[in-house]
């Protein structure tokens, strides 16, 4: 199941940690990037699943997120394998426009009106 903000607003999904906006590094990866969706439980295939290097349970929420500086990649990410990102700085990323209207206090703001801001995850 995707979660869109207003799920997560009414708190109805226990163990999410991070919402649409927040800004992560990945623990293994180092990478960062912006969280634009958000999966309760894995929905991948089991083949996508079995070809992932660190194959985290599949039993904890899932990200979609777009990653910095990768010139227009994303992934999807147990939540296991994130941290919340510190430092405060924007993510640079050709798709953040799709999602976002601005960026303020650490998080992006998402545009209102649709859940992905009428993009493709």
């Amino acid at each position: 199941m995707l979660f869109i903000l207003t799920d997560l607003q009414g708190a109805s999904t226990p163990g999410i940690y991070y919402t649409i906006g927040s800004i992560i590094v990945h623990k293994n990866y180092g990478y960062r990037g912006v969280i634009v969706a958000i999966d309760g439980c894995c929905t991948a295939t089991d083949t996508w699943y079995e070809s992932n290097k660190t194959q985290p349970s599949k039993d904890q929420p899932w990200y979609y997120v777009l990653v910095d500086k990768s010139g227009g990649l994303s992934t999807y990410v147990a939540q296991s394998n994130l941290e919340e990102d510190l430092t405060g700085s924007e993510v640079e990323h050709p798709r953040l426009s799709c999602y976002f209207t601005s960026f303020s206090h650490g998080r992006y703001k998402l545009k209102s009106g649709t859940s992905h801001g009428g993009c493709t995850v």
